[in-house]
């Protein structure tokens, strides 16, 4: 059996690569709604109607459990896929708490970049209401980073002009966490690390959410067993899109293999 990954675009790798790193024996199925990314600037109604018919494709492929690899998606869809499926469901949020955590003892700010639907829903109103006791969560949409990352566009110096334009009446001094809260966000960290200044960290939910996933499984004794079991099988992963366009097929395979080899730089 398979685990699911679901995202409107090539975002959700950004998880996919976590899981891989933790759950290597795993098989995956990971399916991009090519059809209608990206989510950020959709409406709810949308969203939710794009959501289900794309799991619905993906409960096809014999999926123990399924990940929601959109914090948007999460945000509007996943209490009403848990309702209407029996698999175990599991999405993700801007990692809001963590960072405040982080933060107590300095006394410096967050800063959660995400997209304006993300940061529309009153689930992540009441995130941050939750957790900041301080009022110390500053939110900054940018919904221009999506499509840059559909296109694979990593060119240094544009991004550079990018971020420098949408961060330029911040005063970076005061944060001492910058929240990705976009699974697109995180094929940025490489250029937001060397733009930031050094003390400011960076985090994002695919860490929380995959230990999630393993909990999950192992709980319901759904983990594959080690490969030193079954020396002959390997984790192999199937990549779908709603538009079934076999070049964003070849394109999903070269943003894994894109942030696999960024992420080599900071394991």
């Amino acid at each position: 059996m398979k685990i699911g990954f679901f995202d409107s675009g090539l975002g959700g790798i950004t998880v996919l690569s976590e899981a891989l790193r933790r759950l290597p024996n795993e098989n995956y199925v990971y399916m991009a709604d090519t059809l209608h990314v990206p989510y950020g600037t959709k409406t709810p109604e949308e969203v939710l109607s794009y959501v289900k018919a794309s799991v619905q494709t993906i409960l096809k492929e014999d999926v123990k459990a399924l990940v929601i690899a959109c914090n948007t998606a999460t945000s509007i869809a996943v209490a009403e896929l848990r309702n209407e499926y029996p698999i175990p469901i599991i999405g993700m949020e801007p990692a809001v708490k963590p960072a405040v955590e982080m933060n107590r003892a300095n006394g410096k700010r967050v800063l959660v970049l995400a997209t304006p639907l993300t940061l529309k829903q009153s689930g992540y109103a009441a995130l941050v209401s939750r957790v900041d006791d301080h009022g110390s969560v500053d939110s900054l949409p940018l919904p221009e980073l999506v499509h840059y990352c559909e296109q694979l566009n990593f060119d240094r110096a544009e991004m550079f002009e990018y971020f420098n334009r949408k961060l330029s009446s911040f005063n970076l001094d005061i944060y001492g966490t910058v929240v990705l809260g976009c699974t697109h966000y995180p094929f940025y960290k490489e250029i937001l690390r060397e733009l930031l200044p050094s003390h400011i960290q960076l985090i994002d939910g695919s860490q929380g959410t995959v230990r999630r996933l393993k909990q999950v499984l192992s709980e319901r004794d759904l983990l594959e067993p080690s490969l030193k079991a079954r020396p002959s099988q390997e984790g192999h992963i199937t990549f779908l899109c709603s538009s079934q366009d076999e070049a964003y097929v070849h394109k999903m395979e070269r943003a894994l293999e894109i942030y696999a080899e960024h992420e080599k730089i900071y394991f």
